[in-house]
């Protein structure tokens, strides 16, 4: 019964999300917009990590599972994908460096504000 409650609580968030994203005109997908509205309640305490930490958890379990479908489909697109895998390749690198910089200076950052905040105490 525990995690029927746990996937409902998740169940509405995404309802909530499809709800904002058709009154919304924004192209944002409603999976996103579910998943910030269950951020601001986790945030805002409106729930507790705990009221959904067993359904999420399996969730986050099953995770390479939902990834099997769109991969055994992008195998069988391989041969349309070929003509323009110089600009995937150029993508991929461009966009993992980026990845690589921005969190190797998000972390300094923090670290330094860490650092100095001992450094005051």
């Amino acid at each position: 019964m525990k995690y029927l409650y746990q996937a409902g609580m998740i169940v509405l968030f995404t309802f909530l999300g499809e709800a904002l994203a058709a009154l919304i005109p924004l192209p944002i997908p409603a999976a996103i917009w579910g998943l910030l509205l269950l951020f601001l309640a986790l945030c805002l305490k409106l729930i507790r990590v705990e009221q959904i930490r067993g359904c999420s958890g399996f969730l986050t379990a099953m995770l390479p599972v939902l990834f099997v479908a769109p991969t055994v489909n992008l195998m069988e697109q391989a041969q349309a994908l070929l003509g323009s895998l110089p600009a995937v390749i150029a993508i991929i690198a461009v966009s993992t460096f980026l990845t690589l910089m921005v969190t190797g200076r998000v972390t300094q950052a923090l670290l330094d504000k860490k650092k100095g905040e001992r450094d005051h105490a």
